[in-house]
């Protein structure tokens, strides 16, 4: 991870830098991989392999902000028109349920115009019910992974003489047992494990280590005096805000699942303004009441979901089916396609829920609420 964090904020002189990269460096707490990130630097492997005989180990890949990082290959095998290369993931300090696992990619040769396909093989899970990012019946492997598979494809394919026409399996071992420790089953999707990510890096997510960087962020913005800040879940959140605000690096906290760290520290902390970007997903717990968004602490709750559509003028029916939806998105999408403005009302009501806590401390907050590809689904007023 790039950024630097120097001493000034908390009174040891120089310039102090903040942003997500800072507040990594301030935890001590040692980043990760993706499963999308392993199974691209697999897949490229293998197609290298396919195309020139050789494995390169370790391989190099691209991620999206532009980090190269290596991977050591932990299982290789070349036959005829296929290959297969394995790397264990690395989810660095994160408590990771996939830390270990053995992500592999094997990649067969297609005729020509044939594109890049996918499949799930042993240990990735298909899914069986609406509501995610992926229709029904695809192998879950998220969109980013999707794109930086087929663009590392694209690059062995224009090096080595290739048509770039493959077939892609990724498979997890032993992904099916731990799935079951995940809320894929839940979410219906079945077989095994999501192949995850969209920046290619796990940011570890230790409680104290987390919360004591959120208020070393805040710490820094104040110092630099900024007069609005941003609590962003992730990095789309924080794309949207900069696009939004054009707010500096400096002003954006990366508060992750702990919302109420970031509301909680303002509030002895003030700043004049302060946004809070994420999900929709995740900005309904909020709204719903949870200071911890965390998926293993806190769950979407679709019947808080159907009474906020309610109160937007969905009828029963409408309301049945957001509250028996498979997932927010799904509730999201139900309420869109009815004209009923479910992203502007958990927005609203998350802006209520942030100045509770706050507790008359003199912040103005607003929410933004987007999907997975950052686009933005609902928005409140700054109250």
């Amino acid at each position: 991870m790039s950024g630097d964090e120097k001493q000034g904020a908390d009174g040891g002189g120089g310039a102090a830098k903040g942003g997500r990269a800072a507040q990594l460096k301030h935890t001590g707490l040692r980043h990760g991989w993706t499963t999308g990130a392993c199974a691209t630097a697999a897949t490229t492997a293998a197609y290298t392999a396919l195309l020139t005989g050789e494995f390169p180990d370790p391989v190099t890949i691209t991620l999206p902000k532009g980090q190269t990082p290596a991977f050591a290959l932990a299982a290789e095998e070349l036959t005829g028109d296929s290959a297969m290369a394995g790397i264990v993931k690395d989810a660095g300090d994160d408590p990771d349920v996939t830390h270990g696992a053995l992500v592999r990619a094997t990649v067969r040769l297609l005729p020509a115009g044939s594109g890049v396909v996918f499949r799930a093989g042993p240990g990735v899970g298909t899914i069986t019910r609406p509501g995610l990012p992926l229709p029904v019946g695809e192998p879950a492997v998220n969109p980013v992974p999707r794109q930086m598979m087929r663009d590392h494809v694209a690059e062995v394919a224009a090096r080595h003489g290739g048509t770039g026409d493959v077939e892609i399996t990724v498979s997890v071992d032993h992904g099916e047992e731990i799935a079951r420790s995940t809320w894929n089953p839940r979410l219906g999707i079945l077989g095994g494990l999501s192949i995850l990510g969209t920046t290619g890096i796990v940011v570890p997510y230790s409680c104290s280590a987390w919360i004591d960087s959120i208020r070393r962020g805040v710490d820094v913005a104040r110092a630099a005096g900024r007069t609005h800040v941003a609590g962003c879940t992730g990095s789309t959140s924080e794309r949207t805000v900069v696009a939004e605000y054009a707010l500096p690096e400096d002003a954006l906290l990366d508060m992750g699942d702990f919302a109420g760290a970031v509301l909680k520290y303002v509030r002895r902390h003030p700043v004049e303004r302060l946004t809070i970007c994420g999900g929709f997903a995740k900005l309904s717990k909020l709204a719903a009441g949870h200071l911890d968004l965390h998926s293993a602490r806190s769950q979407v709750d679709k019947g808080f979901l159907a009474e906020l559509a309610r109160r937007g003028g969905a009828d029963e029916a409408l309301s049945a089916e957001v509250a028996g939806a498979n997932t927010g998105l799904a509730a999201l999408q139900l309420c869109a396609a009815a004209g009923v403005p479910l992203g502007d009302l958990v927005a609203e009501t998350a802006r209520d829920e942030a100045l509770a806590v706050l507790r008359g401390a003199p912040v103005a907050v607003d929410v933004i609420c987007i999907d997975r590809a950052g686009t933005v689904v609902g928005r409140s007023t700054v109250r």
